[in-house]
Protein backbone atom coordinates (compact mmCIF):
# COMPACT_ATOMS: atom_id res chain seq x y z
CA UNK A 1 0.00 0.00 0.00
CA UNK A 2 1.28 3.45 -0.88
CA UNK A 3 2.12 5.63 2.11
CA UNK A 4 0.98 9.25 2.24
CA UNK A 5 4.02 11.42 1.51
CA UNK A 6 4.91 14.52 3.50
CA UNK A 7 6.86 15.86 0.52
CA UNK A 8 6.40 15.33 -3.20
CA UNK A 9 9.61 15.92 -5.15
CA UNK A 10 9.13 16.43 -8.88
CA UNK A 11 12.25 15.73 -10.95
CA UNK A 12 14.82 12.97 -11.21
CA UNK A 13 18.02 14.99 -11.69
CA UNK A 14 20.65 15.76 -9.08
CA UNK A 15 18.57 18.44 -7.29
CA UNK A 16 15.54 16.18 -6.96
CA UNK A 17 17.47 13.07 -5.98
CA UNK A 18 19.56 14.85 -3.36
CA UNK A 19 16.54 16.70 -1.96
CA UNK A 20 14.63 13.43 -1.66
CA UNK A 21 17.50 11.81 0.24
CA UNK A 22 17.83 14.77 2.60
CA UNK A 23 14.09 14.87 3.33
CA UNK A 24 13.78 11.11 3.74
CA UNK A 25 15.92 11.22 6.87
CA UNK A 26 12.78 12.50 8.64
CA UNK A 27 9.74 12.06 6.40
CA UNK A 28 8.01 10.01 3.72
CA UNK A 29 8.89 11.23 0.22
CA UNK A 30 7.33 10.61 -3.19
CA UNK A 31 9.75 11.27 -6.05
CA UNK A 32 8.06 11.76 -9.43
CA UNK A 33 10.11 11.79 -12.63
CA UNK A 34 8.74 11.87 -16.17
CA UNK A 35 11.81 10.06 -17.54
CA UNK A 36 14.51 7.73 -16.21
CA UNK A 37 17.51 9.27 -14.43
CA UNK A 38 19.70 8.73 -17.50
CA UNK A 39 17.48 11.12 -19.49
CA UNK A 40 18.01 14.07 -17.14
CA UNK A 41 20.16 17.10 -17.89
CA UNK A 42 22.15 16.28 -14.73
CA UNK A 43 23.19 12.96 -16.26
CA UNK A 44 24.72 14.88 -19.18
CA UNK A 45 26.57 17.40 -17.00
CA UNK A 46 30.26 17.13 -17.77
CA UNK A 47 32.29 19.77 -15.97
CA UNK A 48 32.03 19.09 -12.25
CA UNK A 49 31.26 20.67 -8.89
CA UNK A 50 32.99 23.91 -7.89
CA UNK A 51 34.21 24.06 -4.28
CA UNK A 52 37.03 25.89 -2.51
CA UNK A 53 38.83 22.88 -1.06
CA UNK A 54 42.42 23.46 -2.28
CA UNK A 55 45.05 24.91 0.10
CA UNK A 56 45.39 28.06 -2.03
CA UNK A 57 41.63 28.61 -2.27
CA UNK A 58 38.86 29.98 -0.03
CA UNK A 59 35.10 30.47 -0.22
CA UNK A 60 35.68 34.22 -0.46
CA UNK A 61 37.69 33.71 -3.67
CA UNK A 62 34.98 31.43 -5.06
CA UNK A 63 32.47 34.17 -4.24
CA UNK A 64 34.56 36.82 -6.01
CA UNK A 65 34.64 34.74 -9.19
CA UNK A 66 30.88 34.11 -8.97
CA UNK A 67 30.14 37.82 -8.55
CA UNK A 68 32.47 38.73 -11.42
CA UNK A 69 30.73 36.31 -13.80
CA UNK A 70 27.28 37.46 -12.62
CA UNK A 71 27.78 41.03 -13.87
CA UNK A 72 26.35 42.84 -10.87
CA UNK A 73 23.19 40.77 -10.60
CA UNK A 74 24.16 38.02 -8.13
CA UNK A 75 22.17 37.88 -4.90
CA UNK A 76 24.83 38.30 -2.19
CA UNK A 77 23.10 36.08 0.38
CA UNK A 78 22.68 33.26 -2.13
CA UNK A 79 26.33 33.42 -3.19
CA UNK A 80 27.48 33.30 0.43
CA UNK A 81 25.35 30.23 1.10
CA UNK A 82 26.60 28.53 -2.07
CA UNK A 83 30.34 28.96 -1.55
CA UNK A 84 30.34 28.34 2.21
CA UNK A 85 28.39 25.10 1.88
CA UNK A 86 30.26 23.80 -1.18
CA UNK A 87 33.07 21.84 0.54
CA UNK A 88 30.60 19.97 2.77
CA UNK A 89 28.47 18.97 -0.20
CA UNK A 90 31.47 17.59 -2.12
CA UNK A 91 32.50 15.68 1.00
CA UNK A 92 28.96 14.30 1.30
CA UNK A 93 29.03 13.07 -2.31
CA UNK A 94 32.35 11.34 -1.72
CA UNK A 95 30.80 9.64 1.31
CA UNK A 96 27.92 8.49 -0.87
CA UNK A 97 30.36 6.81 -3.25
CA UNK A 98 31.04 9.38 -5.98
CA UNK A 99 34.59 8.54 -7.17
CA UNK A 100 36.03 12.01 -7.69
CA UNK A 101 39.32 12.28 -9.58
CA UNK A 102 42.32 13.01 -7.32
CA UNK A 103 43.10 16.38 -8.91
CA UNK A 104 40.99 19.53 -9.21
CA UNK A 105 40.21 21.12 -12.58
CA UNK A 106 39.93 24.73 -13.65
CA UNK A 107 37.25 26.22 -15.89
CA UNK A 108 36.39 29.58 -17.42
CA UNK A 109 35.92 32.43 -14.95
CA UNK A 110 37.61 30.62 -12.04
CA UNK A 111 40.79 32.09 -10.55
CA UNK A 112 41.78 28.78 -8.93
CA UNK A 113 41.65 25.08 -9.68
CA UNK A 114 38.51 24.15 -7.72
CA UNK A 115 36.44 21.83 -9.92
CA UNK A 116 35.83 18.38 -8.43
CA UNK A 117 35.19 16.04 -11.36
CA UNK A 118 34.88 12.38 -12.29
CA UNK A 119 36.56 10.83 -15.32
CA UNK A 120 37.52 14.28 -16.59
CA UNK A 121 34.03 15.06 -17.89
CA UNK A 122 31.70 12.32 -16.60
CA UNK A 123 30.72 14.05 -13.37
CA UNK A 124 26.97 14.41 -13.83
CA UNK A 125 26.55 10.76 -14.69
CA UNK A 126 28.59 9.66 -11.67
CA UNK A 127 26.72 11.89 -9.21
CA UNK A 128 23.26 11.16 -10.59
CA UNK A 129 24.00 7.44 -10.68
CA UNK A 130 25.23 7.33 -7.08
CA UNK A 131 22.28 9.37 -5.80
CA UNK A 132 19.74 7.33 -7.78
CA UNK A 133 21.09 4.10 -6.29
CA UNK A 134 20.64 5.47 -2.76
CA UNK A 135 17.17 6.83 -3.55
CA UNK A 136 15.90 3.52 -4.93
CA UNK A 137 17.15 1.69 -1.86
CA UNK A 138 15.70 4.10 0.70
CA UNK A 139 12.69 2.71 2.59
CA UNK A 140 11.05 6.14 2.97
CA UNK A 141 11.22 7.13 -0.70
CA UNK A 142 8.71 5.96 -3.29
CA UNK A 143 9.85 6.52 -6.89
CA UNK A 144 7.29 6.72 -9.69
CA UNK A 145 7.68 7.52 -13.36
CA UNK A 146 4.75 9.89 -13.85
CA UNK A 147 4.32 13.27 -15.55
CA UNK A 148 2.90 16.06 -13.40
CA UNK A 149 0.07 17.84 -15.22
CA UNK A 150 -0.88 20.50 -12.64
CA UNK A 151 -0.36 21.63 -9.08
CA UNK A 152 -3.17 21.26 -6.56
CA UNK A 153 -4.26 24.39 -4.70
CA UNK A 154 -6.24 24.66 -1.46
CA UNK A 155 -6.67 27.64 0.82
CA UNK A 156 -4.21 29.80 -1.09
CA UNK A 157 -1.36 27.29 -0.98
CA UNK A 158 0.02 24.40 -2.98
CA UNK A 159 -1.57 21.18 -1.77
CA UNK A 160 0.16 18.60 -3.97
CA UNK A 161 0.13 17.54 -7.60
CA UNK A 162 -2.02 16.02 -10.33
CA UNK A 163 -0.15 13.49 -12.47
CA UNK A 164 -1.20 11.62 -15.58
CA UNK A 165 -2.32 8.80 -13.23
CA UNK A 166 -3.54 10.29 -9.93
CA UNK A 167 -3.85 13.22 -7.54
CA UNK A 168 -1.43 13.34 -4.61
CA UNK A 169 -1.83 15.60 -1.60
CA UNK A 170 1.25 16.58 0.38
CA UNK A 171 2.38 19.12 2.96
CA UNK A 172 5.03 20.39 0.56
CA UNK A 173 5.75 20.10 -3.15
CA UNK A 174 9.34 20.57 -4.30
CA UNK A 175 9.91 21.21 -8.01
CA UNK A 176 13.34 20.13 -9.28
CA UNK A 177 12.31 19.86 -12.91
CA UNK A 178 15.35 21.40 -14.60
CA UNK A 179 15.56 24.28 -17.04
CA UNK A 180 14.15 25.38 -20.37
CA UNK A 181 17.17 25.64 -22.68
CA UNK A 182 15.77 22.94 -24.99
CA UNK A 183 13.22 25.52 -26.14
CA UNK A 184 15.96 26.81 -28.47
CA UNK A 185 16.58 25.10 -31.81
CA UNK A 186 20.25 24.56 -31.04
CA UNK A 187 20.80 23.20 -27.53
CA UNK A 188 23.01 20.95 -25.44
CA UNK A 189 19.98 19.83 -23.42
CA UNK A 190 17.80 16.71 -23.60
CA UNK A 191 14.54 17.30 -25.53
CA UNK A 192 12.40 17.39 -22.40
CA UNK A 193 14.12 20.44 -20.87
CA UNK A 194 11.37 22.86 -21.93
CA UNK A 195 10.47 24.43 -18.59
CA UNK A 196 7.46 22.32 -17.63
CA UNK A 197 8.06 23.00 -13.93
CA UNK A 198 8.15 26.74 -14.51
CA UNK A 199 4.86 26.59 -16.38
CA UNK A 200 3.28 24.53 -13.57
CA UNK A 201 4.37 27.09 -10.99
CA UNK A 202 3.31 30.09 -13.08
CA UNK A 203 -0.16 28.69 -13.71
CA UNK A 204 -0.56 28.13 -9.96
CA UNK A 205 0.35 31.75 -9.23
CA UNK A 206 4.04 31.53 -8.29
CA UNK A 207 6.37 34.23 -9.62
CA UNK A 208 9.16 33.58 -12.15
CA UNK A 209 12.25 35.70 -12.72
CA UNK A 210 15.17 36.29 -15.09
CA UNK A 211 13.71 34.29 -17.97
CA UNK A 212 15.69 36.36 -20.46
CA UNK A 213 18.97 35.12 -18.94
CA UNK A 214 19.73 31.91 -20.80
CA UNK A 215 23.39 30.98 -21.05
CA UNK A 216 24.74 29.84 -24.40
CA UNK A 217 27.66 27.43 -24.14
CA UNK A 218 30.38 28.46 -26.58
CA UNK A 219 31.71 25.01 -27.49
CA UNK A 220 29.06 22.58 -28.65
CA UNK A 221 29.85 20.29 -31.57
CA UNK A 222 28.79 22.25 -34.64
CA UNK A 223 26.86 19.47 -36.34
CA UNK A 224 24.97 18.02 -33.37
CA UNK A 225 25.06 20.33 -30.36
CA UNK A 226 26.95 17.73 -28.29
CA UNK A 227 28.62 19.59 -25.44
CA UNK A 228 32.41 19.83 -25.39
CA UNK A 229 33.09 20.53 -21.74
CA UNK A 230 34.67 23.73 -20.50
CA UNK A 231 37.08 21.45 -18.67
CA UNK A 232 38.82 20.90 -22.02
CA UNK A 233 39.69 24.59 -22.23
CA UNK A 234 40.70 24.51 -18.59
CA UNK A 235 43.29 21.90 -19.52
CA UNK A 236 44.68 23.84 -22.48
CA UNK A 237 42.32 23.43 -25.45
CA UNK A 238 42.44 26.45 -27.78
CA UNK A 239 39.77 28.21 -29.80
CA UNK A 240 40.90 29.02 -33.33
CA UNK A 241 39.27 30.43 -36.43
CA UNK A 242 39.20 28.93 -39.92
CA UNK A 243 42.79 30.09 -40.45
CA UNK A 244 43.98 28.44 -37.25
CA UNK A 245 44.45 31.72 -35.35
CA UNK A 246 43.40 32.20 -31.71
CA UNK A 247 40.92 35.02 -31.25
CA UNK A 248 39.75 35.01 -27.62
CA UNK A 249 40.67 34.12 -24.04
CA UNK A 250 39.45 30.54 -23.73
CA UNK A 251 38.96 30.91 -19.96
CA UNK A 252 36.90 34.10 -20.06
CA UNK A 253 33.28 33.81 -18.80
CA UNK A 254 30.99 31.97 -21.18
CA UNK A 255 29.08 35.00 -22.43
CA UNK A 256 32.33 36.65 -23.53
CA UNK A 257 33.60 33.55 -25.34
CA UNK A 258 30.23 32.91 -26.97
CA UNK A 259 29.96 36.40 -28.45
CA UNK A 260 33.57 36.22 -29.64
CA UNK A 261 32.69 33.08 -31.63
CA UNK A 262 29.56 34.68 -33.07
CA UNK A 263 31.58 37.73 -34.10
CA UNK A 264 34.21 35.52 -35.74
CA UNK A 265 31.59 33.58 -37.70
CA UNK A 266 33.11 30.11 -37.22
CA UNK A 267 35.37 28.43 -34.69
CA UNK A 268 37.22 25.22 -34.00
CA UNK A 269 38.39 23.71 -30.71
CA UNK A 270 41.97 22.49 -30.86
CA UNK A 271 42.43 19.59 -28.44
CA UNK A 272 45.98 18.77 -29.44
CA UNK A 273 47.50 20.64 -26.44
CA UNK A 274 45.33 18.59 -24.03
CA UNK A 275 46.22 15.31 -22.35
CA UNK A 276 43.29 13.60 -24.00
CA UNK A 277 43.63 10.53 -21.78
CA UNK A 278 41.97 12.62 -19.04
CA UNK A 279 38.72 12.73 -21.06
CA UNK A 280 38.15 9.21 -22.35
CA UNK A 281 34.37 9.53 -22.76
CA UNK A 282 34.50 12.81 -24.68
CA UNK A 283 37.29 11.69 -26.96
CA UNK A 284 35.53 8.40 -27.71
CA UNK A 285 32.34 10.29 -28.62
CA UNK A 286 34.25 12.56 -31.00
CA UNK A 287 35.98 9.63 -32.63
CA UNK A 288 32.65 7.83 -33.12
CA UNK A 289 31.40 11.01 -34.82
CA UNK A 290 34.28 10.79 -37.29
CA UNK A 291 36.72 13.31 -35.81
CA UNK A 292 40.35 12.78 -34.92
CA UNK A 293 41.11 15.18 -32.04
CA UNK A 294 44.79 14.20 -32.16
CA UNK A 295 45.26 15.64 -35.64
CA UNK A 296 42.63 18.32 -36.32
CA UNK A 297 40.63 21.01 -34.48
CA UNK A 298 36.93 20.23 -33.99
CA UNK A 299 34.25 22.58 -35.43
CA UNK A 300 32.18 24.12 -32.63
CA UNK A 301 29.38 26.67 -32.30
CA UNK A 302 27.34 28.12 -29.40
CA UNK A 303 24.18 26.38 -28.20
CA UNK A 304 21.56 27.18 -25.55
CA UNK A 305 22.86 25.46 -22.45
CA UNK A 306 21.65 26.72 -19.07
CA UNK A 307 18.63 28.74 -17.97
CA UNK A 308 19.53 31.15 -15.20
CA UNK A 309 15.89 32.16 -14.80
CA UNK A 310 13.23 30.15 -13.06
CA UNK A 311 10.79 30.02 -10.15
CA UNK A 312 11.48 32.80 -7.65
CA UNK A 313 12.61 31.35 -4.30
CA UNK A 314 14.16 32.52 -1.07
CA UNK A 315 17.39 30.96 0.18
CA UNK A 316 15.48 27.94 1.51
CA UNK A 317 13.71 27.12 -1.72
CA UNK A 318 10.33 28.66 -0.80
CA UNK A 319 8.46 30.05 -3.79
CA UNK A 320 5.98 32.91 -3.58
CA UNK A 321 3.19 30.28 -3.37
CA UNK A 322 3.02 28.79 0.16
CA UNK A 323 3.69 25.07 0.20
CA UNK A 324 5.61 25.14 -3.10
CA UNK A 325 9.41 24.87 -3.18
CA UNK A 326 11.90 24.79 -6.05
CA UNK A 327 15.57 23.89 -6.39
CA UNK A 328 18.18 23.43 -9.10
CA UNK A 329 17.94 24.85 -12.58
CA UNK A 330 14.18 25.44 -12.38
CA UNK A 331 14.67 27.86 -9.47
CA UNK A 332 15.75 31.50 -9.49
CA UNK A 333 17.61 32.23 -6.26
CA UNK A 334 19.67 34.98 -7.86
CA UNK A 335 22.88 33.07 -7.14
CA UNK A 336 24.11 33.14 -10.75
CA UNK A 337 23.35 36.78 -11.48
CA UNK A 338 23.31 37.47 -15.19
CA UNK A 339 25.73 34.71 -16.17
CA UNK A 340 26.41 31.43 -14.36
CA UNK A 341 29.98 30.66 -13.38
CA UNK A 342 31.04 27.27 -14.75
CA UNK A 343 30.39 24.27 -12.47
CA UNK A 344 28.25 26.25 -10.03
CA UNK A 345 25.16 24.49 -11.40
CA UNK A 346 25.62 20.99 -9.97
CA UNK A 347 26.72 22.72 -6.78
CA UNK A 348 23.52 24.76 -6.76
CA UNK A 349 21.47 21.56 -7.09
CA UNK A 350 23.16 20.13 -4.00
CA UNK A 351 23.25 23.21 -1.78
CA UNK A 352 19.76 24.52 -2.48
CA UNK A 353 18.20 21.10 -3.00
CA UNK A 354 19.22 20.23 0.57
CA UNK A 355 18.06 23.56 1.99
CA UNK A 356 14.69 23.30 0.26
CA UNK A 357 14.19 19.75 1.50
CA UNK A 358 14.99 20.66 5.10
CA UNK A 359 12.73 23.72 4.98
CA UNK A 360 9.90 21.66 3.48
CA UNK A 361 10.07 19.28 6.44
CA UNK A 362 8.75 22.09 8.63
CA UNK A 363 5.46 22.34 6.72
CA UNK A 364 2.67 21.44 9.16
CA UNK A 365 1.12 18.53 7.27
CA UNK A 366 -0.83 17.56 4.20
CA UNK A 367 -4.14 19.38 3.71
CA UNK A 368 -7.25 17.58 4.88
CA UNK A 369 -10.04 16.16 2.77
CA UNK A 370 -11.52 19.58 1.87
CA UNK A 371 -11.66 21.00 -1.62
CA UNK A 372 -8.43 21.16 -3.61
CA UNK A 373 -8.40 22.19 -7.23
CA UNK A 374 -5.91 21.96 -10.06
CA UNK A 375 -4.27 25.22 -11.12
CA UNK A 376 -6.03 26.86 -14.06
CA UNK A 377 -5.02 26.28 -17.65
CA UNK A 378 -3.49 29.20 -19.56
CA UNK A 379 -3.14 29.74 -23.32
CA UNK A 380 -0.35 27.47 -24.44
CA UNK A 381 0.78 25.29 -27.34
CA UNK A 382 3.20 22.40 -27.84
CA UNK A 383 6.89 23.14 -28.30
CA UNK A 384 7.34 22.50 -32.02
CA UNK A 385 10.36 22.87 -34.26
CA UNK A 386 8.86 26.15 -35.43
CA UNK A 387 8.72 27.45 -31.84
CA UNK A 388 12.33 26.41 -31.27
CA UNK A 389 13.50 28.13 -34.46
CA UNK A 390 11.68 31.31 -33.45
CA UNK A 391 13.47 31.38 -30.11
CA UNK A 392 16.84 30.81 -31.75
CA UNK A 393 16.25 33.57 -34.29
CA UNK A 394 14.49 36.13 -32.06
CA UNK A 395 15.99 35.46 -28.61
CA UNK A 396 19.34 33.93 -29.48
CA UNK A 397 22.86 34.99 -28.52
CA UNK A 398 22.15 38.48 -29.85
CA UNK A 399 18.60 39.83 -29.80
CA UNK A 400 16.73 43.10 -30.40
CA UNK A 401 13.29 44.62 -29.88
CA UNK A 402 12.15 43.69 -33.38
CA UNK A 403 12.64 39.95 -32.89
CA UNK A 404 11.44 39.98 -29.29
CA UNK A 405 8.18 41.68 -30.28
CA UNK A 406 7.64 38.89 -32.83
CA UNK A 407 8.32 36.30 -30.14
CA UNK A 408 5.69 37.84 -27.85
CA UNK A 409 3.12 36.48 -30.28
CA UNK A 410 4.33 32.89 -29.85
CA UNK A 411 1.57 30.32 -29.27
CA UNK A 412 3.67 28.80 -26.46
CA UNK A 413 3.59 30.26 -22.94
CA UNK A 414 7.26 30.29 -21.92
CA UNK A 415 8.57 31.84 -25.15
CA UNK A 416 6.07 34.66 -24.64
CA UNK A 417 7.34 35.19 -21.10
CA UNK A 418 10.98 35.06 -22.25
CA UNK A 419 10.23 37.76 -24.82
CA UNK A 420 8.36 39.96 -22.33
CA UNK A 421 11.24 39.73 -19.85
CA UNK A 422 13.89 40.44 -22.49
CA UNK A 423 12.00 43.51 -23.68
CA UNK A 424 12.06 44.93 -20.15
CA UNK A 425 15.84 44.46 -19.91
CA UNK A 426 16.81 47.27 -22.28
CA UNK A 427 20.53 46.70 -21.81
CA UNK A 428 23.20 44.07 -22.40
CA UNK A 429 24.29 42.21 -19.28
CA UNK A 430 25.88 38.78 -19.00
CA UNK A 431 24.01 36.16 -21.01
CA UNK A 432 21.56 38.78 -22.33
CA UNK A 433 22.90 40.86 -25.25
CA UNK A 434 20.74 43.29 -27.18
CA UNK A 435 22.13 44.87 -30.33
CA UNK A 436 19.82 47.87 -29.79
CA UNK A 437 21.03 48.36 -26.18
CA UNK A 438 24.65 47.12 -26.28
CA UNK A 439 25.80 48.43 -22.86
CA UNK A 440 24.89 47.85 -19.22
CA UNK A 441 22.46 50.22 -17.52
CA UNK A 442 22.87 50.54 -13.75
CA UNK A 443 19.16 51.29 -13.43
CA UNK A 444 18.51 47.73 -14.67
CA UNK A 445 20.79 45.97 -12.18
CA UNK A 446 17.74 44.09 -10.92
CA UNK A 447 15.71 40.96 -11.57
CA UNK A 448 12.82 40.89 -14.04
CA UNK A 449 9.90 39.20 -12.26
CA UNK A 450 6.75 37.91 -14.01
CA UNK A 451 3.60 36.56 -12.39
CA UNK A 452 0.21 35.46 -13.65
CA UNK A 453 -2.02 38.42 -14.51
CA UNK A 454 0.69 41.02 -13.89
CA UNK A 455 3.10 43.05 -16.01
CA UNK A 456 6.83 42.27 -15.64
CA UNK A 457 8.48 44.24 -12.83
CA UNK A 458 12.01 44.90 -11.59
CA UNK A 459 13.10 43.70 -8.12
CA UNK A 460 16.37 44.00 -6.23
CA UNK A 461 17.25 41.05 -4.00
CA UNK A 462 19.64 41.10 -1.05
Amino acid sequence: MRRKPHIVVVGGGVAGLYAALCAAAEAEVLLLAKTPVAASASWRAQGGVAAAVAPDDAPSLHAEDTFRAGRGLCRPGAVEVLVEDAPARVEDLARLGVPFDPDLGREGGHSRRRIAHVGGAETGRAIAGALAERVRAHPRIEVAEERVRALLEAGGRCAGVVTDRRSVRAAATLLATGGYAALWARTTNPPGAVGEGLALAYRAGAALADLELVQFHPTALAESGFLLSEALRGEGALLVDEDGDRFTDELAPRDVVTRAIVARGAARLDLRPVDRRRFPGLIATLERAGYDPATEPIPVAPAAHYSVGGIVTDLDGRSTLPGLYAAGECAATGVHGANRLASNSLLECLVFGRRAALAALAEPGAPGPGAAVAAPELPDAPVTDEVRRALWEDAGVIRSAEGLERLRRSPALLPRLVAASALVRRESRGAHFRSDYPTEDEALAAHVVVARGEEPRLERWS
